[in-house]
Parts: C-alpha cells; structure tokens; sequence
C-alpha cells in the first residue's frame, strides 16, 4: 500500500481469518493379459457404457407438477431438457444449449416459473447463477428460450442461500464481488436480474442461514483457533449463540416452521456421534430430535415435507442408507415403494408442493439406477427411465462391505468390490482412497469400481481415519496424519489386509485416487513404496505447503480449519512435518511407475502441484506419465476428456498389473487422448501464481538499482474503507545514504494523517535493494527491523504493548511500502515482463511471494504533468487478497506515478488510489 499512514494504523492490530479444504474426485482405468481367471471373467464392457454421458439424469418434476426437466446431452453436451409430465420423453426439448461444458447442477423456483442452474468457465469454480423460463420461445436461429446470467460479474463464485417460497421472484444468494474471500449476502430478484444488498461480510463468515421467508438470521464462521461459531443476525450486528471446538461439528440445517427455533446438526460435548436437535437462538435452549438407534454413525439427512414443511423422517448412511420415517405417511410411502420398487437405495429427487408426487430414484451396487414417478394419493408408481439402460447388470461386480483392524487395533470400515464370475485368490488389485479427505465412501453403483472390476481387479474402498461419518473420535484421529501417519497406515494396513485373507497378488497392487486421494496415491508411492507395483493420481497434490498456500481466495474464512487439521505452513514446528509429509520432498523414495493427470484450471489442486512432481521423478529418471487437459478443473466434466482419462489408466494399468483393456476407442476420443497427453520432457517446474514453492525460494529477480536517482516526490492518496474515505498527503524521498558505514540507498516516505504524522523509512542494499534496516513511526506507534538474508529481528512497539520480532527466512526478501516502491522502479520493465518476489509483511511476520507483470505502456495525466508508464501488477501467490495496480514512467529516473492497491478486508475491505503531485526534486 502506498504511503505509511494506513499500514502504522493497522500493522500492529491484525489478524487474518483465511481458508481452505479440497474435494473429491475419483476415476480409474484396466488392463491386458494375466493368467487363466481372465478367461472367467464377464465380457469386457465397453468404456463408453460406463464413462460416457448417462441417457437421462437427475430428473426434477416442478413444484406444480407440470413439467419434468432433466439432463440429457444436446449437441455432444449434457444439458437440461424438459417435457410435460404427462408426456411421453420423446415429446421433450432442450433448456439450455452449452456446446462447451455440461450443465450438472440446476433446480426450479418455488413457483415453477424459471429453471436456475449453475456454471463455471472450464472447471475454475467461478459459478453464475442463470435463469430460463421454460415456456418463453427461442429467439431468431435459436434451438432454446434464451438464458439469462443473473450475476454478470467477471471473477466472482455465486452461492444459493435460500429460495423463499412466499417470494417465488427472489433468491437470497451470496456474492464475493468486493472481496474474492468472503461472500455478501444479496436479495436477487430473477425476473427482472435487480439486485439489493443485505448484508456485508465483515466478520469471514463461512455461511449464512435464512429462514424460510428468506430471511438471513444465522451465519457461520470460523473463530482464530479454528472452532465454529453460529452467531445470531440482529440489528445490532452479529451476536455468537453457539460454539464448538475445531474438533467438533455445529452446523445449522434449516430453521423450523414456526421461524423461531432451528435444526441444527452438533456433536458438542461428551457426544462422539453427532445427533439433529433443536435450538432456539433467543434462548438457548436445545432439544434433541433425533441420532442413529444404532448408535454407528453420525446424522445423515433430515427430510421434510414440502406441503407441511414437517421434520418427517431422518436417513443416515451406515454400511448402506438407513431411512427412518417420523410420521404415518412416510411410513406408508416408505412400504408402498419397498414392495412396488426393485431392491436397492431409495432417493428422493424433488417433488411437488403439495407432496403428491415424488420422483422417487433407485440404485444399487450393480445398477446405476432407474428413476419412478410415484403418486402418493394413488399409491402407484410409474417408471420413467434408466440412468445407463445399455449397461449390463448382470455383469457388474457385487460391492460388499468389510472391515479389517489397523495396526493399532482399531476397526477400519471399507468396501469390497471383487470381479464377477472368480474367486477372490491372488488377484490384482486397486486401493481406491478417496477425496476430501474430509468425506467417505458409501455403498451403491460406482462406475470406476464396476470399470476396475470389469477389467479383472479386485478393488478396495477405505474409510481410513480422517473419514466423515464414524464419529468425531474417529474424524480427528487423522488430525496431522497425512502421508507418514494414520490416515496413511490405515490404507496401507488395508492392502496388508487384502494380502494376508489371500485376495490379492502382492506383487500386482497399484493405488489410485483423485484430490485428497491423488495425495494417498504419492504418498503410497513414496512412504510405502514396496507395497505398490504402480500409482495413478488425479489432481493430488504433491506439496502440502504449496497446496496450503494457494487455496482458492473464497475459501479464506476456514483457512484455519485446514491448519488444525493439516498444518499451519507458517509456523516453523508445522512446516518441517508438513514437509516431511510431502512427497515432492522425498521424490527420490518413489521408484514404481507413475500416471499423474490434472486439470489446468483446476483452483484446488494447482497444476504447479502435478508439474512439481512430474518434473523431479523426470529429473530422477523414474517411471511417470503425464496428462493434462486444458478445459477442466478439480476432476474432468467433457465427455471427450473423461473417456481419454479412461483409456490412459486402462492402458497403464493393463502394462503394470497384467488386467485385460479395450483395444478400440472412438476417433473423438483417440484424437483428445493424442492432444491430452503431455511430453515430460517439456514439463517446466512452475514459477507462476499455480506453484508457490519456486517463488518462495527461488532467487529474487535482479535490479537495475543504477537506475534510480535521489528523488523528491509528493502524493495524494485517496483511502476508501467501507463507506468512509480519506485524503492523505504524502511525500517520498530517495537518495543514497550510509548505515553503520556502509553506503545504501534509503527511501522515507511521509504523510499527514488524522492520527498524526507518520514517517517510515528502509535502508536497502544499493545493489540488489534487500532490505538492512526498516524504522517507522506514528505517534505512540514504532516499528525497528534489521535484516539478514536469514532472518528478520526486531520489534513492534504500540503504545504500552510491544511485540517481538524473530522471524527465520527462506530465501532473501524485499521490503514492503517504500521498500517494495524501490524495487519496482528498478526493475527492468518491458511489455510481457513476469517476475516473482518476496515481501515481508510485518503486520502477520509473514513472506508473502507475488508475481510482478506488466500488463502494458499507457500515457497517464496526473496533477504533475503527463508522463508515459508501464502498467505493472502485483499479485499475491497465497490466494489471499491484496497486491495491487502500479504506474511505473518509463525512461531514465523512473518515478511511481500512480497506484491502486487493495485493502484485506481484515482491515476492512476498499482500497488506497495515489496519485503524484508534485515533483520537487528529480536529478
């Protein structure tokens, strides 16, 4: 930020409340020749049955019962199609027309006028909410009703808070337009795309809880050690209700009918599992609705009725889905559908307000499902389609839940799909860890496990600990123990399991997994590496502290979850396990064949992640494959891209386990495998935003320090804070100084500010302008700095409080403010220039990496006459805000001529535009 005022205010009172937590994705592949038990197994399957685009999917029936929309491809893509529901499907025709990415979530309004769904641009998660109105006719040349994007605003993720039923025309959503890390709450208006706001989130709340007339009465957020806390929306602000630690579970679900009291999931105290209650914020007050009869997993789902808006039944997921009904009409509809339906899981889709009819869905672990439209008042059911109608269940492997004991006794739940038509005797097989890691695996269809299973391997599921579902006991045992501890073990001990029962060929295990399950797979291939003949991973990362350190900018306010549960990568005791726990740092362990395939817009899981382990395995001339698909995100969405995934692991795992493969692939898809693939040789370790290991350590860039002259500058800043705004005048001086003897270069700047004067000055090395000595002041306040290429020491003085600082560096840094100022000057600035660099905050005692580009040459007229620039940028590489916009003259002498840089909203959001006045002296 330009000018020490703002920075002495607030350096000395900040403390930041950033978040973070990947996801899940999880596919697979098969295999050639092994022995005789190929021969037994079921035809081979064709791959498009399993990875291609389903016939019809996720069905809804509208509120009135008019129509029924679903997903179905349109032009190659999945897209949303409707027809009315007494019309056969032959009769429907499509909603939406997106020729580049599919469709995958949607939903109708409370009074059927409008279809909503959800889209981002090439997997990056910047999801805009558009609106269709199902009866308008297409335009001129168009196929479908025109669609409408409700929050036109580039950069942004949109968030659903509440559809109210009484305000059909009004969605309560949340937009992070002013701040990337936290979401305000906005009233949306569909039909007419207005939009008012509610409330700014200047708190870092998470999540925000409507009744049901939409309005906003509960937020979320996490506290500074990593707990939660619901806190009541008044008129006064925010006021905390209820808290639990970061170990423990206090989420609200839904508010009660009677628009006082709400549901709330929690597992605070003495309780292990967590139970549904009811807690009235107003009083406090808690009564416990229900938790699992047989006392084995935590609450599942509540369900309620759309006409009553009744609490009538809980589902809970132990080693398959439990239903419980609360009242005699589901009671009823539970029995009619048992008896109508095939045998397997129930899923209720949507259903009409006044919960006559329901499309009620069925699958199972060999059948992807069918969906049924049931008429409670009738008690009758009508089929409407099949999922995959193509795909054989008759050759689909049978998933059966086990369990097998840890090496430190304690009972891991799991699932075991063995293939059809062979005895379970030293087969090859796959672990699958799965994603999250804060999630778990289930029973019913899984298209990866049928795909591995047809193709001759035995397949391992896990819920190792660290898994949800099992208790909070069970949740934080995995607390730290990435890679070289228990969540770890417990997969490992899960393949020692498949050995010693005789299921599995030890020398023909491989381990697979996507996210958090990319992670197991290369920490199996590092840490475990004799237990493993090959590894496939699928956006994992390979860095924890790269991974920590470029989380998306909206996952800011749980950041702090991710540190208690992972590790803080800025505390020193944390960095070196979290190091330790990496397998980029110990890549020289993995000796076994790698397939690594990722998604370049992926704002999870960088690329920087798979690039970093690709090129040291290259490096270390060690087995390792690479594909990366430059449309896709955290998991691959195209048609295309899935099924050349599929061939990829197929064919790998066919060389390295001895399965059997599919030799023939559609031309499309041969032709997007050629173009996915990527040459190892041309990988490059990432110095960009994507990977931040290199821009922590890496040298920094050089200078043209001679470049500089002694320079006399006065500015005027225009500070923008929430709804106030201030005018500071400033000044800057450079010229060439000594310290203990030795000649520098020092930069002062000056400014008169409504809480005194303030004065902030670096001495830097004159040749690569690293910091030696800061010292600034403002009033009561001080801030005396030395620094070494090694540390940084001093102390932060405000008033009666004082602060030391003792803060061990990586690699050299640059200063901030009128340190920073002079590094950017003498740079060597040019169209296309990208650099990175380090700057130590002294506010949080942190090394902050930014990447420095120019963006372009622009002619700027300021009060001090007209002058050609280079417009510079910086940006953060930690996914938090800040950075900013700088105007650089071009020529000899370069001056700062204009600036715009960010304020974090811990300091409350806006931003600082300067501009120079005055030049008094330039020589």
């Amino acid at each position: 930020m330009h000018g020490p005022a703002i920075r002495l205010l607030l350096a000395l009172s900040i403390f930041v409340l950033a978040g973070a937590a990947p996801a899940p994705a999880v596919p697979a592949g098969a295999a050639t020749e092994a022995g005789d038990y190929l021969s037994k197994l079921p035809p081979l399957i064709d791959r498009e049955l399993f990875f291609g685009d389903p016939e019809i999917s996720g069905a809804q029936i509208s509120g009135d019962g008019r129509f029924i929309s679903f997903r179905k491809p349109y032009r190659g893509v999945m897209n949303v199609w409707i027809k009315k529901t007494n019309k056969p499907f032959g009769s429907a025709r499509p909603l939406t027309a997106d020729t580049e990415r599919p469709v995958r979530a949607y939903f109708w309004t409370q009074d059927s006028r409008y279809v909503l769904y959800l889209q981002d641009q090439g997997g990056n998660e910047n999801f805009h909410i558009h609106a269709v109105d199902p009866t308008a006719k297409p335009g001129k040349g168009a196929k479908v009703p025109p669609a409408r994007d409700l929050t036109p605003i580039e950069g942004i993720t949109a968030r659903i808070y509440a559809l109210p039923e009484r305000t059909p025309d009004t969605i309560v959503i949340g937009l992070n337009d002013r701040d990337p890390a936290v979401h305000d709450v906005y009233r949306l208006t569909i039909s007419t795309g207005e939009r008012e706001l509610l409330l700014r989130n200047e708190q870092n709340v998470v999540s925000w809880v409507a009744d049901l007339d939409g309005n906003i009465r509960l937020a979320y957020r996490t506290t500074a050690d990593g707990g939660g806390e619901v806190l009541r929306v008044g008129d006064d602000g925010l006021e905390p209700v209820y808290s639990c630690t970061f170990e423990e579970t206090c989420a609200p679900a839904r508010f009660h009918k009677d628009g006082k009291r709400v549901y709330m999931v929690t597992n605070t105290g003495d309780h292990d599992l967590s139970r549904l209650v009811l807690f009235d914020p107003a009083t406090g007050e808690e009564q416990l609705v229900h938790q699992d009869p047989e006392g084995e997993v935590d609450f599942g789902s509540p369900i309620f009725s759309d006409a009553t808006e009744q609490l009538i039944g809980a589902a809970y997921v132990g080693d398959r889905v439990r239903i419980y009904p609360f009242t005699d009409e589901l009671k009823r509809d539970l029995a009619v559908l048992r008896d109508k339906l095939p045998d397997g899981e129930l899923g209720f889709s949507s259903a009409t307000e006044d919960d006559r009819y329901a499309l009620v869905g069925v699958a199972s672990d060999v059948n992807p499902g069918s969906v049924y439209l049931y008429d409670s008042q009738q008690g009758s059911v009508e089929k409407l389609y099949d999922s995959r109608p193509e795909l054989p269940s008759e050759h689909m492997a049978p998933v059966t839940p086990v369990r097998y004991t840890a090496r430190d006794g304690q009972e891991i739940p799991a699932y075991l799909t063995v293939p059809r038509g062979v005895e379970p005797r030293r087969l090859p097989a796959i672990v699958v860890p799965h994603g999250g890691p804060w999630s778990r695996d289930r029973w019913g269809f899984s298209s990866v496990e049928q795909f591995l299973a047809n193709r001759g391997y035995v397949v391992l599921s896990p819920n190792f600990r660290g898994s949800t579902g099992y208790g909070k006991a069970f949740l934080n045992a995995g607390n730290g123990e990435w890679g070289t501890g228990l969540m770890q073990h417990d997969i490992s001990d899960g393949v020692k399991y498949l050995v010693d029962e005789g299921i599995a060929d030890p020398e023909r295990i491989a381990i697979m997994g996507g996210s958090y399950g990319g992670y197991a797979t290369l920490a199996g291939l590092t840490f475990t590496p004799d237990l493993y003949a090959a590894g496939v991973s699928i956006v994992g990362p390979s860095n924890i502290i790269t991974l920590l350190k470029s989380i998306p900018a909206y996952w800011g306010p749980i950041q702090k979850i991710f540190h208690r549960r992972v590790g803080d990568p800025d505390d020193p005791a944390d960095q070196e396990r979290l190091k330790r726990q990496s397998p980029l740092y110990s890549a020289t362990r993995i000796n076994k064949p790698l397939l690594v395939i990722q998604g370049a817009n992926d704002p999870r899981v960088k690329q920087a992640e798979s690039d970093q382990i690709v090129v040291a395995l290259r490096d270390l001339g060690r087995p390792v494959e690479y594909m990366v698909a430059p449309d896709e995100g955290h998991g691959f969405a195209g048609r295309e891209n899935r099924l050349a995934m599929h061939v990829a692991i197929e064919r790998f795992l066919a060389q390295h386990l001895g399965g059997r493969h599919q030799q023939s692939m559609q031309k499309d898809v041969a032709t997007r495998l050629a173009a996915l693939m990527v040459d190892v040789a041309s990988v490059k370790m990432p110095e960009l935003p994507e990977g931040l290991e290199p821009a922590k350590t890496s040298d920094l860039p050089q200078v043209s320090a001679d470049t500089l002259k002694p320079l006399d500058l006065r500015y005027t800043s225009k500070v923008q804070v929430g709804a106030q705004e201030l005018i500071i005048r400033s000044t800057r001086t450079h010229g060439a100084d000594t310290l203990d003897d030795r000649p520098v270069w020092k930069v002062t700047g000056r400014a008169e500010t409504p809480a005194g004067n303030a004065e902030d000055t670096f001495w830097l090395d004159p040749a690569t302008l690293q910091p030696l000595r800061r010292s600034a002041s403002q009033g009561p306040a001080r801030i005396e700095l030395q620094f070494t290429a090694e540390r940084v020491t001093g102390r932060i003085q405000a008033g009666p409080s004082e602060v030391d600082v003792d803060r061990a560096l990586e690699a050299p840094v640059f200063g901030e403010g009128p340190g920073l100022e002079a590094v950017l000057l003498a740079l060597p600035l040019e169209p296309g220039y990208h650099t990175n660099v380090r700057v130590f905050e002294t506010a949080r005692q942190q090394v902050r990496p930014m990447s420095v580009t120019v963006a372009g040459k622009e002619t700027l007229d300021v009060a001090a006459g007209s002058f050609e620039t280079w417009h510079a940028v910086l940006q953060p590489l930690d996914g938090e805000s800040g950075g900013g916009d700088y105007w650089v003259s071009t020529g000899s002498g370069p001056m700062l001529i204009r600036s715009v840089t960010r304020i974090p909203p811990v300091m409350g959001g806006g931003k600082v535009s300067t501009e120079l006045t005055e030049v008094v002296d330039a020589n």
